[in-house]
C-alpha cells in the first residue's frame, strides 16, 4: 500500500474516532468532556453544556436557545453516529463527510470568533479534511 493510500486511510479512521469517541462520551459520559451524571442516558442533554457555556460572539443567542432541546440533542448524537460510522465502515462516505461538516461547522459558528485566531481553529482543519474526503468518495480511499 502506498504512502498516499495509508495517509487517506488514516484521516478517515481519525475523523471517524473524533465523531464515535464525541458519541461515546456524550452518551455514557466517560468522564472526559462529559461526567457520568451529565451522560445522556442519565438523563443529561448532549448539547446543553456546550451550547449554554461556550457559546459567544454574534450567533451566541440563537445557539443558546437551542441548548436542551431534545430534537436538538437527537439530530446531534444520530449526526456524530452516522458520521463517525460511515467514515469507519467506508460506506456512506460522502454522505457521513456531509454530516460531520454540519456538525464541526455549527460548532465553529456557535463559538465564533475562536479563542486563539481571529478566524481560525481546529474546526476548519476538521471541515477541510471532511470536504476532502467527501471528494474523494468511498471508491477512491
Amino acid at each position: 500500500m502506498s504512502i498516499k493510500k495509508i495517509t487517506w486511510l488514516a484521516l478517515r479512521l481519525v475523523m471517524s474516532l473524533i465523531f464515535l469517541w464525541a458519541f461515546a462520551d456524550k452518551l455514557l459520559g466517560l468522564g472526559f468532556a462529559t461526567t457520568k451524571e451529565g451522560a445522556w442516558l442519565n438523563g443529561g442533554s448532549p448539547t446543553a453544556g456546550f451550547l449554554l457555556k461556550a457559546t459567544r460572539g454574534p450567533l451566541a443567542e440563537f445557539f443558546q436557545e437551542l441548548a436542551g432541546v431534545s430534537l436538538v440533542d437527537w439530530l446531534f448524537m444520530l449526526g456524530l453516529l452516522f458520521a463517525g460510522a460511515a467514515l469507519l465502515l467506508n460506506r456512506f462516505v460522502v454522505w457521513g463527510a456531509m454530516a460531520g461538516g454540519i456538525i464541526v461547522l455549527l460548532i465553529y459558528l456557535a463559538a465564533f470568533p475562536p479563542a486563539n485566531n481571529p478566524l481560525l481553529d481546529e474546526h476548519v482543519v476538521y471541515i477541510l479534511v471532511l470536504i476532502l474526503l467527501a471528494s474523494r468518495g468511498r471508491d477512491r480511499l
